[in-house]
C-alpha cells in the first residue's frame, strides 16, 4: 500500500486512482484467464431474490456488519465491481469528498443494506462501502433488512449460480419435498431440475393410474423419493465404482435415462444396474 502523504484531501485522491487501477487490473486478469464474464460482477439483488424466491421481510436495525459480506447492490451494479472498486471515473467527485471526510475522522452515517442469508446487498451507502474496502476495514455500521426466501442462498458466489437457484426454486414448487429428502436433491447443471421435474411429474402420474385415485403433490414428491430415488441411489452406490464423481441425484437421472434407453421399461433390478455400469462414467 503506498504511503499516505499527511494530506487527506491528496491521500483521498490516490485512494480512488489505486482503487480504479486495481478494477481495471482484475478485469484484464479475468480476461486473460478466461474466467467467466461475471467473476467481478456485483451480484444484482432483484436476481437474487427472483432465484431465491422472497418468502417475507423484517427489519433487524443497526448493526456492526463484516465488510467482506457485501457482495451486491440494489440499484448500483454499474458503479461498483464485486470488490466495491469504482469501474469509472463517474463516481470521483463524491467518492474523494467522502474519502477526505474518513481520512480526517468526520463520522460517517451507517449505510443501509438488505440480508439474503449470510450476504448483503447495499440499498443505501455504496460510496461508503467502497471507501472502506480501500481503507481495508473489516467491518461497518449498517441498518439491516433481512430477506426470507424459499430457497437457501447458500453457494452464491457469481451470477451464474442464479440459474441454478432458479431451476431449483422451480423444482421445488413442482415437487415439494422436505426436509433431509428436500437437501438430497442436488444438481450441477440446472436443467437437470426441470428433467427431473418431468420425471416425478410422470411417475406420480402412473402411481394414479395404478391406484385409480388423484395424489396430490406432496405425496407424489413424498412417495417418489422413499419408493423410486432411494431404492435406486442404494443400487447404484452398491455398485463399486459406478458414477462417483456425481451426486446421488445425478446418478439417478443417468441411470434412469439410460435403463429406459437400453429396456424401455421402468423397473428396477439389480441386471439392470450390472448392465448401465458398464456404460457409466466414474
Amino acid at each position: 500500500m503506498a504511503r499516505d502523504t499527511g494530506f487527506p484531501a491528496a491521500d483521498a485522491q490516490n485512494d480512488f486512482s489505486r482503487q480504479r487501477r486495481r478494477a481495471d487490473v482484475a478485469r484484464l486478469v479475468g480476461w486473460l484467464r478466461r474466467q467467466p464474464d461475471d467473476i467481478n460482477t456485483i451480484l444484482p439483488f432483484d436476481e437474487v431474490v427472483a432465484a431465491l424466491g422472497k418468502v417475507r421481510e423484517r427489519r433487524v436495525g443497526l448493526e456492526v456488519i463484516r465488510v467482506d459480506s457485501i457482495v451486491g447492490s440494489v440499484d448500483r451494479t454499474r458503479d461498483f465491481d464485486r470488490y466495491f472498486r469504482p469501474t469509472s471515473t463517474r463516481t470521483r467527485e463524491r467518492w474523494q469528498r467522502l474519502a477526505t471526510a474518513w481520512r480526517r475522522g468526520e463520522p460517517m452515517p451507517p449505510i443501509e443494506v438488505y440480508r439474503v442469508g449470510g450476504m448483503h446487498f447495499v440499498i443505501d451507502g455504496h460510496h461508503r462501502v467502497s471507501i472502506a474496502c480501500a481503507m481495508h476495514s473489516l467491518t461497518i455500521e449498517a441498518y439491516v433488512t433481512e430477506i426470507i426466501t424459499r430457497i437457501s442462498p447458500d453457494g452464491i458466489s457469481t451470477r451464474g449460480d442464479l440459474l441454478v437457484k432458479d431451476h431449483r426454486r422451480i423444482f421445488l414448487s413442482r415437487v415439494p419435498l422436505t426436509g433431509k429428502s428436500r437437501e438430497a436433491i442436488e444438481f450441477t447443471d440446472p436443467w437437470q431440475y426441470a428433467e427431473l421435474s418431468d420425471a416425478v411429474e410422470a411417475w406420480g402420474f402412473r402411481l394414479m393410474q395404478e391406484l385409480g385415485e388423484f395424489v396430490d403433490r406432496r405425496t407424489v414428491a413424498r412417495r417418489w423419493f422413499g419408493e423410486e430415488f432411494l431404492p435406486v441411489v442404494r443400487m447404484v452406490r452398491s455398485v463399486g465404482g459406478m458414477l462417483t464423481r456425481h451426486t446421488d441425484a445425478e446418478a439417478y437421472m443417468w441411470v434412469a435415462r439410460e435403463r429406459y434407453r437400453l429396456v424401455r421399461s421402468h423397473i428396477w433390478n439389480d441386471e439392470i444396474i450390472a448392465q448401465l455400469k458398464e456404460a457409466a462414467p466414474n
